[in-house]
């Protein structure tokens, strides 16, 4: 149930005003028990990644020792950079926050895209959409969540 909270009395006005304020909630979960569960969502990503590199790229062909190689190393560059992303992305004022995580998304939807044999030109194009999305989405979060200074609003 929300809550009012009232409003500072302002020059000229003599009436408090009343605005909806949505309590905080409890965190549940222990910081422990976040940081595992961000690891092992990056880990599960990254595994993810490295398979569906090594699948696009054998285009249902044998599995090759190359083919597991891929994966593998496709796996552990995202992982590493998805780590990288989430160090530094929330360092960043809102707009290079959200840039961060657009270029993030258009460079490994780009590369999973190249394993299907098409142009690096056709790569880059069909990329770009998913940026864009990826980018409008993350700034409108963060345009609504933080502050200009990337201070998170409560």
């Amino acid at each position: 149930m929300a809550h009012p909270t009232p409003v500072p009395k302002t020059p000229g006005r003599s009436e408090v005003i009343w605005v909806p304020h949505a309590p905080d909630l409890p965190d549940v979960l222990s910081e422990r028990a976040h940081t595992v569960i961000r690891w092992t969502l990056t880990v599960a990503g990254g595994l993810v990644y490295g398979y569906w590199t090594a699948a696009i790229n054998r285009a249902g062909g044998p599995i090759t020792g190359w083919n597991i190689l891929l994966g593998f190393v496709s796996a552990v560059v995202f992982m590493a950079a998805l780590t990288g992303v989430r160090a530094l992305a929330p360092r960043l004022r809102r707009e290079l926050h959200a840039t961060t995580w657009a270029v993030f998304a258009g460079i490994a939807f780009g590369f999973i895209y190249s394993q299907s044999g098409a142009s690096i030109l056709r790569c880059c194009l069909m990329s770009l959409p998913v940026a864009g999305a990826v980018g409008a989405l993350t700034f409108y979060r963060y345009y609504t969540h933080e502050d200009a200074e990337g201070h998170r609003n409560r």
